[in-house]
């Protein structure tokens, strides 16, 4: 175990026992020969008569004479075992109360007699003077995988060595008083908590008894039974040490939590593991065995019901904490904000439970926030962002007792395992504007985290800011697009249950049973009734009860479609409305509200060259599949697969079984996605379409499967224009790699959805149509089709044509075969 050198006087002062595992060196009164008052000082290394000896010596200025300036003394210029100079007489002199004869009191003396309507200096300043823990043991790092214990590769990414990491860097930045410390020390070193075993009743606060039985039964099985385990569950290694190192993760919690609650400490950090924010009521998963967040939670409001009963804890983990929201989603006095990836719930732990939607229940109602990220590569200024939009004002808001933060450093810039890219500084600020709360009851409990230098760095830079240091500048200072509207929807979505969110919300009462219409509609109709004026489009229907009603009169195609013409088919989100409402009123001023639909510019040149169209718009809303009636600015999972289900519908009852010649898609915004899932599961597409126009702005790129046919990404690379906004991720993020089988991509000179098709109408429009005239030079004369063959007998191409696609499929096999061969001369392969 490890140890921190101190003399003996100091351990037996300050030594700590198993149930009171922290004892304060408290500071002794003390006062000149004069009966002037002075500051006493504290610490935990060499105390001498109460006093920390060196610290003195280091830090307290005084004259040497009238004549001469004060002077600081350092302390590499000291020698314990010399009087240079008569030095240490003068400090031996001011530790033992007497002021040097002649002079005045030393520099943070009280220079007067304090009056009686004047308080001890030592009471002013009672937190800012006390000093702040860590809670450290070393045999936590004995849970590890036990193919890894002697070998150098393939660690698990939950090791030992993370928070032995974490604690030789504060170590070597002076904050601890070890052998390992390379840096003078601090004035006020970091305080040791002891860790010690959670016992089970407070185990039993988060989980059932079932699940600690279980846990504790990992310590009698062998390693065969262990690995068969390990299969049955989610993200977890076991061994016969899993037990004892969690149980000392959970009460390192709860010790470095009572410490800073009963102001033993004025906050604290626990370096502690394994992690546990993913640890559910009945089940370990992701790494985590116990939730130690939780259950440190739980017990301070048992022990504190008056002073410690409101908890806000806020998770900075890359990933979404669903054991700590499991636990405390019908409490009222716990407040949970979990800043995570989320990725429509594709990102770990899964699911739809990270989502916004996800705000308590019951009692609880409201004090669950999500803000789920739609992507990585997330960086400070989306962090910071979503703590002075959504974190600070709820906290104030909610005005905890006690902050307790599940301190993973997987966001951290390094971390490959989370892909975002929050500085150390970063932490650093999210830690400074938590201090500001419950009187600077803040506790870091670390959770996960998985390079070793990111979390280091992390963790010193969150520590020496709970110590008192201001945060490091930050180099980021813009959100990206993604996290503007990410923080945008949560707080819209969050403003019915706190006030200093503003209300931005409309209630139900102020929405217009009678006479009222959504906008979406209104945008509709007047389109419809356009495009009918100007280019004779009709409504295509659906003939489906299980699509949504939402989708009626969205489909509008021009008369021409069933015939043999050049075919464009447009795939898009509602155009954009651009305006402010009144804060007050909440009502648009029309006027001032504009209509971006830069697609109709493509819509009217097709028409007008001739060619059948067909506009397909995708509501934000879909009834009969959003609960939401007021919003859904994000794009959920339900509103994806149902375009999907509609394109398979519209190509086989509207556009496969009729004779076009040219095939062209064009996608603009989320709704292309579905142009890709019919291109992935509807093999003949590539056999008739020509081209695939997309135009991205924020949207995550989406990669054609690779599960698919092996030619089908580079069919869509030759085939394809993707345009993509400027400040999209692949751009603004320079660590973040090119995605793969997304096409071929052009960077727009534009980053607004309704810019960038202004930006490239003449280069699509000029693309499509030379297209069009290649496919016409190549077509034979003569098409009209022999006597007694009708027009749809038409749709099957002869067996001499060689149109584009057919030559690229007969170029490809001919690649695949010379390949064969190559691999069988290696004697590699066979046929």
């Amino acid at each position: 175990m490890d140890t921190i050198s101190r003399d003996d006087a100091t351990v037996d002062a300050i030594k700590p026992s198993i149930e009171e595992p922290l004892v304060q060196n408290r500071p002794l009164p003390g006062s000149y020969a004069n009966g002037s008052s002075f500051p006493a000082f504290q610490g935990n290394s060499r105390v001498m008569n109460g006093f920390n000896e060196l610290d003195a010596r280091a830090h307290i200025s005084f004259p040497v004479s009238r004549e001469e300036s004060v002077t600081s003394v350092s302390r590499p210029d000291l020698d314990r075992s010399e009087d240079t100079g008569g030095l240490i007489t003068q400090v031996s002199k001011l530790l033992s109360m007497e002021s040097p004869a002649g002079t005045p009191p030393p520099q943070g003396a009280l220079d007067h007699e304090p009056s009686d309507t004047e308080a001890p200096l030592k009471h002013q300043l009672q937190v800012a003077t006390l000093p702040t823990g860590i809670c450290y043991d070393v045999r936590m790092r004995f849970h590890c995988e036990f193919m890894n214990v002697n070998s150098k590769e393939d660690h698990h990414p939950e090791e030992p060595r993370r928070i032995f990491a974490i604690y030789r860097e504060l170590c070597e930045a002076g904050l601890v008083d070890d052998p390992m410390s390379t840096k003078p020390l601090v004035p006020q070193p970091l305080m040791r908590i002891q860790a010690r075993d959670a016992r089970p009743e407070e185990i039993g606060t988060v989980h059932d008894a079932r699940h600690y039985e279980f846990v504790k039964s990992l310590a009698t099985k062998d390693l065969t039974e262990l690995k068969v385990l390990e299969a049955e569950y989610d993200s977890v290694y076991f061994n016969q040490l899993t037990f004892s190192s969690a149980l000392l993760s959970a009460g390192g919690a709860i010790e470095t939590c009572k410490a800073v609650v009963s102001r033993q400490l004025k906050n604290g950090i626990a370096v502690i593991r394994p992690p546990g924010h993913h640890a559910e009521f009945n089940r370990p998963s992701g790494f985590c065995f116990f939730d130690n967040v939780a259950i440190a939670a739980k017990v301070c409001q048992i022990d504190w019901p008056d002073t410690c009963r409101k908890i806000l804890i806020l998770d900075w983990d890359v990933h979404h904490g669903n054991g700590i929201q499991q636990a405390f989603e019908g409490d009222p006095n716990v407040l949970y904000i979990s800043i995570h990836v989320h990725q429509d719930g594709n990102f770990y732990p899964m699911g739809p439970y990270g989502n916004h939607l996800h705000c308590g229940v019951g009692r609880g109602l409201g004090k669950n926030i999500n803000i789920p990220w739609p992507s990585q590569g997330m960086g400070d200024a989306d962090y910071l962002y979503a703590f002075q939009k959504v974190v600070m004002p709820v906290a104030l808001e909610f005005n905890p007792d006690l902050v307790i933060i599940a301190a993973g450093f997987d966001a951290a810039q390094g971390d490959h395992l989370g892909g975002c890219h929050v500085s150390a500084a970063g932490f650093g600020h999210m830690t400074h504007m938590l201090m500001s709360l419950a009187e600077g009851r803040v506790v870091a409990c670390l959770e996960g985290g998985y390079n070793l230098q990111s979390i280091s760095k992390s963790a010193l830079a969150v520590t020496r800011v709970l110590m008192g240091e201001p945060p490091d500048r930050l180099s980021e200072t813009k959100p990206t697009r993604g996290g503007l509207e990410t923080v945008r929807m949560v707080k819209h979505y969050q403003s019915k249950y706190w006030t200093s969110l503003g209300s931005k919300r409309l209630d139900q009462d102020e929405v217009p049973q009678d006479g009222g219409e959504r906008m979406h509609d209104v945008i509709r109709y007047y389109q419809a009734a356009r495009m009918l004026e100007e280019n004779k489009m009709y409504e295509l229907h659906i003939f489906r009860e299980d699509m949504s009603e939402s989708f009626n009169r969205q489909i509008l195609a021009t008369s021409n479609y069933m015939q043999k013409v050049p075919l464009v088919v447009f795939l898009h989100d509602p155009p954009e409305i651009i305006g402010g409402a009144d804060h007050s009123t909440k009502k648009l001023e029309m006027h001032n509200t504009w209509l971006a639909d830069g697609l109709k510019h493509y819509v009217d040149w097709a028409a007008r060259q001739g060619y059948a169209v067909i506009d397909i718009n995708v509501p934000k809303f879909l009834t009969g599949l959003d609960v939401d009636d007021t919003i859904n600015t994000e794009e959920r999972p339900n509103r994806l697969e149902a375009v999907d289900r509609l394109m398979i519908y519209l190509w086989e009852n509207y556009i496969d079984i009729y004779p076009t010649r040219e095939l062209f898609f064009v996608g603009v915004g989320t709704a292309y996605h579905g142009l890709l899932h019919l291109l992935e599961t509807r093999p003949q597409v590539v056999k008739r379409a020509t081209a695939i126009v997309n135009f991205v702005a924020q949207t995550k790129l989406e990669p054609v499967s690779e599960h698919t046919t092996y030619w089908l990404a580079k069919w869509y690379r030759t085939h394809s224009m993707v345009f993509v906004g400027c400040n999209h991720p692949i751009y603004t993020e320079p660590d973040r790699k090119t995605p793969k089988r997304v096409g071929n991509l052009v960077k727009s000179s534009s980053a607004s959805l309704h810019g960038m098709l202004m930006a490239h109408k003449e280069e699509v429009q000029k693309y499509i149509k030379g297209l069009v005239k290649s496919a016409e030079a190549e077509r034979p004369t003569d098409e009209d089709p022999p006597p007694g063959l009708n027009e749809i007998d038409m749709m099957v191409e002869p067996a001499d044509y060689m149109g584009p696609a057919k030559r690229y499929h007969m170029e490809a096999e001919r690649e695949a075969s010379e390949a064969r061969r190559h691999l069988h001369s290696m004697g590699l392969a066979r046929y």
